[in-house]
């Protein structure tokens, strides 16, 4: 089997795992709403989540490679898992909450779709100090033109829904999902980056273990400032975070870190990876039009939703042709135990 069509399988079954990760993903989005809707304080679902995904993530370990070699690298490296999980975990959630009240969940969903080029935009700051001909030093123009073409369908979305207008908390709020966009792809590199350079071997399992672990003291704080704001969560509101926690912190996180971290060395296919997130946009708008009776995109907001879906297939046709006549870089070959 010659290495070229074994790389294209492997690209295909991380997209595979990315669009799955994103059915899961899209529960965020509409649970957060729902949450929102009956007055649920931001901190207290964005903390919640992670809290409540802790202990859920323990029993899957014994079968997952353990929590040792995990405890032994956050020890080795403490500063380094404790900055990845503030930019990936911590930072990305609480603007995602923050903003879970700006609008119907497609529309926050579709604002999120900026991750599809944000990942690729974080490629050489990631891996600044790579090796010179490191290819995961460059922006992969190809793939960036599709994200680009994703995103414009994003915006169409965004324009569609304000009918061209939008207030200062509007703003705030695409701010804010924006942000977070481009938080949580680039605090995955970063860990990607540091276990490479550090020589550890954690699956993704242990690596989302390993940085909810490491982030639940900024949870905490974060629960105690919602406790000084609005008491309490009620009981609805710990349920759905429940919910998220298992739905979106436990199964989609770790089929996401399981996806990125077999094209981890391939800078097309991992910014494909990631961009199947954009498929979110449609499981939302179909979620919340059916529970949370949101209304269904239309006109130019449509027009939108379709360029995404064409940028979903034009990234599976490119990363099941790989260029001729290129070898492919070796490295792109491991399975995720050497991520």
């Amino acid at each position: 089997m010659s290495a070229a069509p074994h790389d294209a399988r492997r690209a295909l079954a991380a997209i595979a795992l990315a669009l799955l990760s994103a059915l899961f993903f899209t529960q965020t989005y509409v649970l957060n709403r729902a949450i929102a809707s009956d007055g649920g304080h931001w901190a207290w679902t964005a903390s919640l989540r992670y809290l409540i995904t802790l202990p859920l993530l323990l029993p899957l370990m014994p079968w997952q490679g353990g929590i040792a070699p995990v405890w032994r690298a956050l020890r080795a490296h403490p500063g380094a898992w404790l900055r990845c999980s503030a930019i990936g975990f911590v930072g990305f959630y609480v603007l995602l909450a923050y903003a879970a009240d700006s609008g119907p969940a497609w529309l926050v969903a579709g604002s999120f779709q900026f991750t599809v080029i944000a990942g690729m935009l974080c490629a050489p700051f990631v891996h600044r100090h790579a090796p010179p001909g490191d290819p995961r030093r460059r922006i992969p123009r190809a793939a960036f033109a599709i994200g680009a073409l994703i995103f414009a369908g994003v915006l169409l979305l965004q324009l569609g829904h304000a009918q061209g207008r939008m207030d200062g908390a509007a703003w705030i709020a695409l701010g804010c999902v924006l942000g977070a966009a481009l938080l949580y792809p680039l605090g995955n590199r970063l860990l990607l980056r540091h276990l490479e350079r550090s020589g550890e071997d954690l699956n993704a399992t242990q690596r989302v273990f390993g940085m909810t672990l490491a982030s639940q003291p900024l949870w905490w704080l974060i629960a105690g400032y919602g406790w000084t704001q609005a008491g309490a969560p009620a009981w609805p509101q710990v349920l759905l975070a429940g919910a998220v926690a298992l739905s979106a912190g436990v199964i989609a996180t770790i089929l996401f870190f399981q996806a990125t971290g077999m094209v981890r060395d391939n800078p097309a296919a991992l910014g494909a990876a990631e961009a199947m997130q954009a498929a979110e946009l449609l499981f939302a708008t179909a979620l919340g039009v059916w529970w949370l009776g949101e209304a269904w995109p239309h006109g130019i907001a449509l027009w939108g939703a379709a360029l995404v879906v064409a940028g979903i297939a034009a990234f599976a046709w490119m990363v099941a042709r790989p260029p001729a006549g290129r070898a492919p870089d070796p490295r792109a070959l491991r399975t995720d135990r050497g991520a």
